[in-house]
């Protein structure tokens, strides 16, 4: 079930006058990335919890928390999310090919060009992003566009986070539209991409396997992301899977990977095997080489 955001208008909450520069700040990230989303303001302050359950109990109604530390948080029924990229400081601070298997996977460093159709949390980019890679990130869903470029501003302003941050580029978009501009070079920039990486959403019973429970368990920003968009069609996974090759291969040097992320029980994507797959216990990451 998709989240109720009706004529492009959304709740942002926030819990005190002092905030207002911060609103403001969001507003114009809005408008700069030209974001289809109108914020209907409501300050909380001292009554948080009751008017959050208030909306808890509206279903699948949404709306955004602007806390007192300006992290920007999603809210849908009982679920609250964030980026909430400073959790990850000693992954990517440690990130490398021993410790992170996208990164075997994507084999890329300082100079590659990454793509990142499906960003979601972007918790992936930034692992590839901390190889020094520049990481363009797609995110179709407005509301997570958001949430990535607020998320990216709030790090921004931490010094040992910057020279990351200025590594990354968020665009709303969806992954077939700006593959096709891409390669037509109407994004204005040129189609040099080495990697292409993938993580669809996929069905939420997918995850863990159905006889012997074994798997990744679907985590709150994982639910909020069923609630936010819908598994690809089968001709869905095929488009993808083609363009994207068809970008990588593009590029200057004629060659390329496209890296899938799966559930480690699911089948492969677009139902093509890959030229190589690099599993753990929960995840399975399959390369195609172009």
């Amino acid at each position: 079930m998709g989240i109720n955001l009706q004529d492009n208008s959304i709740q942002l909450f926030y819990v005190n006058e002092s905030q207002l520069l911060a609103v403001e700040r969001l507003q114009t990230l809005i408008a700069d990335n030209k974001l289809p989303i109108i914020l209907d303001l409501e300050l909380i302050e001292g009554k948080i919890k009751q008017r959050l359950a208030e909306l808890n109990s509206e279903g699948d109604k949404a709306a955004l928390l602007l806390d007192n530390k300006n992290k920007l948080s999603l809210l849908s029924g009982a679920l609250s999310v964030a980026p909430e990229w400073d959790k990850l400081q000693r992954r990517v601070v440690s990130a490398g090919r021993k410790s992170e298997l996208i990164l075997k996977a994507a084999k890329i460093s300082a100079d590659s060009q990454v793509l990142d159709a499906t960003a979601g949390f972007g918790h992936d980019s930034l692992i590839l992003a901390s190889t020094g890679a520049e990481v363009t990130m797609l995110e179709q869903q407005p509301l997570m566009a958001l949430l990535l470029l607020s998320e990216q501003q709030r790090m921004s302003a931490q010094p040992n986070w910057q020279k990351l941050m200025a590594r990354l580029t968020i665009i709303n978009t969806d992954a077939l539209s700006y593959f096709t501009q891409l390669q037509k070079g109407a994004t204005g920039q040129a189609a040099n991409v080495n990697v292409v990486y993938l993580d669809p959403m996929f069905p939420e019973d997918s995850y863990q396997d159905s006889k012997t429970g074994k798997g990744a368990k679907v985590g709150k920003q994982m639910q909020a992301l069923h609630h936010l968009a819908c598994p690809p069609t089968l001709d869905e996974e095929i488009g993808l899977l083609n363009k994207a090759q068809a970008v990588v291969a593009d590029n200057k040097e004629g060659h390329g990977r496209v890296i899938i992320k799966r559930p480690q029980q699911a089948p492969y994507l677009a139902r093509q095997s890959p030229d190589e797959s690099w599993h753990n216990a929960a995840v399975r990451f399959d390369g195609y080489f172009v």
